[in-house]
């Protein structure tokens, strides 16, 4: 049986109206972080620290990973590859420098991309 959710927003692509995943990780992470985290103390103080900044990398994730995934195989599809199986497979076999150096430009923009999802403040290329 199908509802509708009258806190829809119109137009919306969320199909579980509001608040919206995303919003709904920001309100838990900040409540953790200004409401709970400045009373704790020791070893709770380190956990939830550890908490909210796993919730900042889910929602990066979350934002950051439908791009990532295509930007990933669109460089593999340059490499003339499938997946990361194949290209394993291809640099174990062994490469000549010029494919070596297409192959590391593409996992620096990988390893670039998930620093953007888990470190954020880490320096991108």
């Amino acid at each position: 049986m199908t509802t509708s959710n009258p806190a829809s927003k119109p137009g919306s692509n969320e199909p579980h109206g509001v608040p919206t995943v995303d919003e709904l990780l920001e309100a838990v992470a900040e409540c953790l972080g200004s409401e709970v985290l400045p009373t704790a103390e020791g070893r709770e103080k380190y956990l939830l620290r550890v908490c909210v900044a796993a919730l900042g990398q889910v929602r990066r994730e979350l934002a950051l990973g439908p791009g990532h995934d295509a930007d990933h195989a669109a460089r593999l599809a340059r490499l003339g590859v499938a997946d990361d199986a194949a290209l394993a497979a291809e640099i174990r076999a062994g490469l000549t420098a010029e494919r070596t150096a297409a192959i590391i430009t593409a996992l620096a923009e990988r390893v670039s991309d998930q620093l953007e999802v888990v470190s954020p403040s880490s320096p991108r290329q």
